[in-house]
């Protein structure tokens, strides 16, 4: 007999729901509406009111697509502070795959009435299994039998606990996608004892205030916020709403999504989740976001892609769908400056190695330390700063590499590492213990690991995450294992590890009473380095990976064999790795002796790069690229790749694929047809294009079947990029690849670069975009009127400047204005659109602005470096462009 708590067909309040169960109806018929697509079955959209016997109303709408016919329901729940407008766009999506996706606002929320209850078991979570009693009441949606609809949930943050409880008190939920959301809700806003003050701030505030929530959550956040202290009584109530306490029941397939930039909801809820569920012996997909509440990167696209996957293989039972790697990690390479997005690539494993996988002991050295809690708590360390994310905020400036965290003297201690003798990849939780000793009674502790660059100054606070910790009973000292915020990231050779512990936080609650706090290590830094994420190791979906990779030009460049040869230098042993070395490269233009279209060119690129190649017209760009590609001589210099020099028809061409200008193609024959001929032509094996890789990367489906001179532009384009894909080659070229390219596909183009690059290979990109070269490339070649301007790192030619643009809520005044401008370390301060222009002086400092910016009261929404590429390019070249 199993003496389990059974899972439920309905949850069990300590209310009567039976009775009121057999007062719930929808309010009248419903309005429904159709929604439009181009090349998509039309969406019907039906919305309606559910009232609960509670009298509390519940708004839905019901979304399906294409013919008549039962097929498997999707459940789609909303973040906090938003409404079932919020997942429309991804309900009709998946109408459109061929599911039936109720959406609904939960109570307190858009057009639902009710009060708040953080997922109450009795109020939240009823309604769910009131939603799914609907489904299994309407012809469009499959029964697995009598009143048991086959159907998944998904929903970011407040939607996807939902959508865990749900799983764990309602067995008719078949599988389950939550993204960004916690497993334990008193760990996440009272982790080790300690009061996340403000984003517990942030939740009453865009719940509308505390009056919105039920009663005994009104009165449990001005108990805990007065006192600073979080009770036995809180953890209580927030914990009975936590999936946590049914874990033991979620046992249906779960794709958890968790944001790497997420001070609220970190991995390690995730990570708790996916062991609990995976022991229950239920199939488990962990995937790290770029994003989270913080910022960065949502991946929106990527992600609702794979959820499709998840629900095809769990509620269609398809067994092609490719539902991802078991781990999956997003991997930033800068942050654009423009507009926020990241450079992503991503690492995957077939396992999910947790939070302590491949522990690599890293050494700290440092004496025993005192240090103070401060009377009040103030001045606060600063760390992350809930509220400042979106597309701008700290976790933007970490990911650039700006040091923003501030630890005031006298209140954190240090230890540190010696630099690291080779690049370290940080990904899970470090660890360490230490002893602490306080002349309070408890004492509360903020720790975090800090990357720190080999001049000692410029330190990043990774994902800008600390680990708060109360120490009770510590007069008399205890050892206490620390255990660090889990983060993916690399610390590259000559860099060290700084392990701090601060007495402050501004995100926290710290004792008001002095103290003095004295603190020791007792172990080294377990660092976790998961030895079995790889990047080459992840399967991307086809739609993603347009792994450009060969030459349209090769061919023509094999024929040019057969004509005038000239004796090649020898090749270059020391530069048989460098995919690309030009020196001096000079071109005359025909007939002139004195003018040139390029003139002393000198540059390298290194394996991994992704290199744009900028200039105004007339730089000399297309005749760079036409002489590294063997299609014309230079009069001057020499192009080596990987040490071989360049003549027409060099065989280490090859090793060089190509896209410039389009490609011409047969119009009559089909786009597979084309590429079987233009292989043909190379003379090359056939086994050697992996062509049906490339077609199926092209991701034209059943249009390679048809003739090209039904293509759209587009469509051509991308048959063009599947042609630069034969072969696999080492070193590829794109002109201008995103023409004729929706936006789309421009940013699955700009992926795909990256993560071409990120295998080991080496992108060389030509493009007027300046915003797509920004976000794609790692470094940048600058020419103007033939010559080299700049060469370097995307973030060394950009520059973090000494500019700041500080977004705001509100307007600023003027008054305020004034006083951000008279603060030490700033020299202006200029109201805009968008909120203060802030330019710093020589001691100015990112960190400082942004705790005085806190102290005065603004509205800040976003914090980040103003210029931009465009910025550096015109400044570069003089406004030639």
């Amino acid at each position: 007999m199993d003496l389990r708590l059974p899972r439920l067909r309905r949850p069990r309040p300590r209310r009567a729901l039976a009775a009121a169960a057999a007062v719930v109806v929808l309010a009248g018929a419903g309005t429904w509406t159709a929604v439009a697509s181009d090349d998509a079955p039309e969406v019907r959209r039906a919305d309606r009111v559910m009232a609960t016997g509670e009298g509390v109303r519940i708004d839905t709408s019901f979304f399906t697509a294409g013919p008549e016919g039962r097929r498997p329901a999707v459940l789609l729940g909303h973040g906090f502070g938003g409404s079932k407008e919020d997942v429309r766009a991804q309900a009709e999506d998946l109408a459109r795959d061929g599911y039936a996706v109720l959406t609904w606002s939960a109570r307190g929320f858009g057009r639902s009435t009710g009060k708040i209850g953080l997922n109450d078991p009795e109020g939240e979570v009823a309604d769910v299994s009131r939603l799914v009693d609907w489904l299994a009441a309407r012809p469009e949606v499959r029964l697995d039998k009598d009143g048991d609809p086959r159907v998944g949930m998904a929903g970011n943050s407040y939607g996807g606990a939902i959508a865990l409880l749900g799983a764990g008190y309602d067995d008719r939920i078949d599988a389950v996608a939550p993204a960004i959301t916690y497993f334990d809700l008193a760990e996440a806003l009272f982790p080790d004892g300690v009061f996340k003050k403000l984003w517990a701030g942030a939740f009453v505030t865009s719940g509308g205030g505390c009056a919105r929530f039920e009663p005994e959550l009104c009165a449990m956040y001005e108990r805990v916020a007065e006192s600073g202290v979080p009770d036995a009584r809180a953890r209580a109530l927030l914990e009975a709403r936590s999936p946590a306490a049914v874990a033991d029941r979620i046992d249906v397939p779960t794709l958890l999504m968790q944001g790497q930039t997420d001070s609220l909801f970190p991995l390690g809820q995730a990570d708790a989740a996916a062991r609990a569920i995976r022991a229950n012996g239920a199939p488990v997909g962990v995937d790290w976001l770029a994003g989270g509440h913080d910022g960065g990167d949502p991946e929106t696209d990527r992600l609702h892609e794979r959820v499709r996957a998840w629900f095809d293989r769990y509620l269609k039972g398809d067994e092609s769908a490719d539902t991802g790697p078991a781990f999956r990690v997003t991997r930033t390479g800068g942050v654009d400056s423009t507009d926020g997005q990241a450079q992503l690539r991503g690492a995957s494993a077939d396992a999910y190695p947790g939070l302590r996988s491949g522990t690599r002991t890293v050494e700290l050295t440092g004496r025993e330390q005192r240090f103070a809690n401060p009377a009040g708590a103030n001045p606060p360390a600063v760390s992350a700063l809930p509220g400042i994310g979106g597309s701008g905020g700290l976790s933007q400036l970490s990911s650039l590499g700006i040091g923003v965290s501030l630890d005031f003297p006298g209140q954190h201690a240090r230890f540190e590492s010696a630099p690291v003798t080779r690049d370290l990849r940080v990904t899970g939780s470090p660890a360490v213990t230490v002893r602490v000793r306080s002349t309070s009674d408890d004492a509360v502790l903020f720790a975090k690991v800090y990357d720190v660059g080999p001049d000692g100054r410029q330190q990043v606070l990774p994902s800008q995450l600390v680990t708060p910790v109360r120490v009770e009973d510590a007069r008399a000292g205890k050892d206490v294992e620390l255990t660090l915020p889990a983060v993916d990231h690399e610390v590259r050779e000559g860099h060290r590890l700084r392990l701090v512990l601060a007495s402050t936080d501004l995100a926290y609650a710290s004792p008001a009473a002095p103290a003095t706090y004295t603190v020791s290590l007792k172990s080294g830094l377990a660092v976790p380095t998961a030895p079995g994420v790889t990047t080459a190791a992840a399967p991307l979906p086809a739609w993603v990976v347009w792994l450009p990779v060969a030459g349209a030009v090769t061919a023509l460049a094999l024929l040019l064999t057969g004509r005038r040869r000239t004796a090649a230098p020898a090749p270059d042993p020391d530069l048989a790795d460098v995919p690309l070395q030009i020196t001096g490269l000079s071109k005359r233009y025909a007939r002139s002796a004195d003018r040139y279209a390029v003139r002393d060119l000198s540059f390298r690129v290194d394996k991994g790069q992704v290199l744009g190649l900028l200039g105004p017209n007339g730089a000399g760009k297309t005749t760079t690229l036409r002489m590294l590609m063997g299609l014309i001589k230079p009069d001057d210099g020499e192009i080596r790749v990987f040490g071989h020099a360049v003549r027409p028809g060099a065989p280490v061409l090859s090793r060089v694929g190509a896209f410039v200008e389009g490609a011409g193609f047969l119009p009559h024959l089909s786009g597979r047809e084309n590429l079987e001929l233009y292989w043909a032509a190379t003379g090359r094996p056939p086994e050697d294009a992996h062509l049906d890789e490339a077609l199926e990367i092209a991701g034209l489906g059943d249009a390679l079947a048809r003739a090209v001179r039904t293509y759209s532009q587009g469509m051509r384009q991308r048959l063009a990029i599947a042609q630069a894909m034969l072969g696999l080659p080492d070193l590829l070229i794109l002109d201008e690849p995103t023409n004729g390219l929706d936006p789309p596909q421009i940013r699955e183009m700009r992926e795909v670069m990256i993560r071409y690059a990120a295998a080991g290979r080496t992108v060389i990109v030509s493009s007027h975009l300046l915003a797509e070269v920004e976000q794609s490339c790692t470094h940048l070649v600058v020419m103007d009127r033939g010559r080299l301007v700049q060469a370097g790192p995307v973030h060394d030619i950009i520059g973090s400047g000494d500019t700041l643009l500080v977004g705001t809520v509100t307007p600023v005044e003027e008054p305020l204005a004034e006083k951000v401008a008279a603060l030490p370390g700033v020299e202006s301060a200029v109201r805009t659109d968008e909120g203060l222009l802030v330019r710093l002086g020589a001691d100015g400092t990112a960190p400082r602005l942004i705790a005085e910016l806190v102290r005065l009261e603004v509205p800040v929404t976003s914090v980040g470096p103003h210029r931009r590429l465009e910025d550096a390019f015109l400044t570069l070249i003089g406004g030639s462009a």
